[in-house]
This record gives C-alpha cells, sequence and structure tokens, in this order.
C-alpha cells in the first residue's frame, strides 16, 4: 500500500469512527433535551401560578413557597440538573463536533454537523487520478 492509500484509508477510519461516536450521543442526546424541556415548562408554569398568586405578596417568603409546592420542586430539579451539567449534555454532539473542526483545521480539514469531512485532497482519495 502506497501511503497516500494508506492515508486515505485513515481518514476514513476516522471518519466512520467519529460517526459511530456522534450517532451514540444522538438518542442520548435527545433523552437530556426532553428532559429539560419539561422541567423547564414545569418551573416557567409554577413560576407563572406563583407570581399571580395574590397571597404572595402578603406572606413571607418561605410561606410563599411552602404555598406553591410545585413551583418549589420543579425549582430544585431544574438547580440539581444544571449541577449535574445537564446545560453540557444537552449539547454534546455540537461540543464534540466544535472540537474536532479545531484539530482538523490546522490539517487544511474540516467536517460538518453529521460529520462528513471536505477536505482539499477528497479527489485524491476518492478516484485514481494525482492532484
Amino acid at each position: 500500500m502506497t501511503l497516500e492509500q494508506t492515508t486515505c484509508e485513515d481518514l476514513k477510519a476516522f471518519e466512520r469512527r467519529l460517526v459511530e461516536v456522534i450517532a451514540y450521543y444522538q438518542p442520548q442526546t435527545k433523552r437530556w433535551r426532553v428532559m429539560f424541556a419539561v422541567v423547564s415548562l414545569c418551573t416557567a408554569i409554577g413560576a407563572w401560578q406563583w407570581l399571580t398568586d395574590p397571597l404572595t405578596s402578603q406572606v413571607g417568603f418561605i410561606q410563599s413557597l411552602v404555598n406553591h409546592l410545585f413551583f418549589t420542586i420543579s425549582s430544585a430539579v431544574l438547580i440539581t440538573l444544571f449541577f449535574m451539567g445537564i446545560h453540557r449534555r444537552v449539547v454534546a454532539p455540537s461540543i464534540i463536533v466544535s472540537r474536532v473542526r479545531q484539530v482538523l483545521a490546522d490539517f487544511n480539514m474540516s467536517c460538518d454537523d453529521v460529520s462528513k469531512f471536505q477536505f482539499w485532497y477528497y479527489s485524491y482519495c476518492t478516484s485514481k487520478d494525482s492532484f
């Protein structure tokens, strides 16, 4: 095998592996996004009920939170999710792709969001003609 063929095979193997990694994270990312959306919606609904309650301005803060347990619990769950790193898990594939783009830029290469490579000698790897 020549050096060019080896290089092309290595790039193709790297591309396949990167596509595997991104595909592995997609289902997990969708579950975290759904969980984040549901908890955020619950917190927003609870906040709306808490703010529109006329008793909120007449009682103390702690008593107001006790009166609105739905808001209190959903806010606590949302804060817990942020401490667990949900903000990173929701965008994990994007983080991976952006870091790969930074590394590939050093080699005059890039990739799109589905991890397909575009590089300056692509035609060389796909045909027998020299560049």
